[in-house]
């Protein structure tokens, strides 16, 4: 069975567990629930399949039905607080702590790296502008960045990007990319780290519309009533969209300067279909589709 670190998922690691007790022995789900203390013979099965959630009393009991150790039982725990999190400040934390213990027992955690790169917008604009000005100290280059960043924060950075092979540095002290792109379609990313990514980009971009010239940015919308089956189609567009931009983004090897997109597209309304019935009006609202 693999490391506990290699979970982000308590159910995962229930139904997992269940599995590899049952190839060795004749252990069933009923056991398994009486061992933890739990009245139900079927609990434990309803949780590993999501019907039903451990609550903090419930992860400390089946934590002891699997004897695991201070690590894995601690570990455990906060697997289950992470799942239970009502909002992404609590979810968060507890990813934070699942790192740090895993971190004093010399365990990796899965998405860990990835969860610290996307966590701040530094890491994704310092591996696009240290390429593009070889030779530069750290001082040099957050002066170049149009957000506040320290020297101290850009060498921070810099060791965790090399350190984790985003980038390699060469006998002469420059940076070099490992890779063309990094994008979180193929990494299994903690999804509050990119959360948090998408606010740090979203309040940058409203900073930059007051404070830049057109020339310099572009901003547009529209505004659209649409149904389920063309929703998915405009995601299957965007997605193809940003497959186009980062080939034309990956042609030259020079960089000029570090810009950020940002695709939002999300409901204004409510969803007419799932509401419940109400009288028709005379005639239907306009459509908007002007762009701004």
């Amino acid at each position: 069975m693999k490391s506990i670190a290699d979970y982000r998922n308590y159910r995962a690691f229930i139904q997992d567990y269940y599995e590899e007790k049952k190839r060795s022995s004749a252990f069933s789900w009923r056991e398994f629930a009486k061992r933890a203390g739990f009245a139900s013979g079927s609990y434990l099965k309803l949780v590993s399949d999501g019907h039903t959630r451990l609550t903090a009393d419930g992860a400390e009991k089946t934590a002891a039905a699997m004897d695991l150790s201070n690590f894995e039982h601690h570990y455990f725990l906060l697997m289950v607080e992470y799942e239970n999190a009502k909002d992404d400040t609590k979810r968060k934390r507890a990813f934070e702590e699942m790192l740090a213990l895993a971190h004093a027992n010399k365990v990796n955690v899965l998405g860990g790296d990835f969860y610290t790169y996307f966590e701040s917008w530094k890491n994704p604009v310092l591996r696009e502008l240290a390429p593009a000005m070889p030779g530069a100290r750290p001082l040099e280059m957050a002066k170049n960045c149009l957000q506040e960043i320290s020297a101290a924060d850009v060498a921070s950075s810099l060791v965790f990007l090399t350190y984790k092979g985003l980038l390699k540095r060469d006998r002469n002290g420059h940076y070099h990319q490992t890779r063309k792109s990094v994008s979180t379609g193929t990494m299994d990313v903690v999804p509050e780290a990119v959360r948090s990514m998408h606010r740090q980009m979203g309040g940058f971009a409203l900073k930059a519309l007051d404070e830049l010239p057109m020339s310099e940015r572009s901003f547009s919308g529209l505004t659209l009533g649409i149904t389920k089956r063309n929703y998915n189609r405009i995601l299957d567009e965007l997605a193809e969209c940003r497959r186009r931009i980062v080939a034309i983004a990956t042609e030259d090897d020079d960089t000029d300067q570090v810009y950020r997109l940002n695709m939002q597209f999300f409901p204004l309304t409510k969803n007419l279909h799932l509401e419940s019935e109400e009288p028709k009006r005379d005639s239907a609202p306009e459509k908007s589709r002007r762009k701004k």
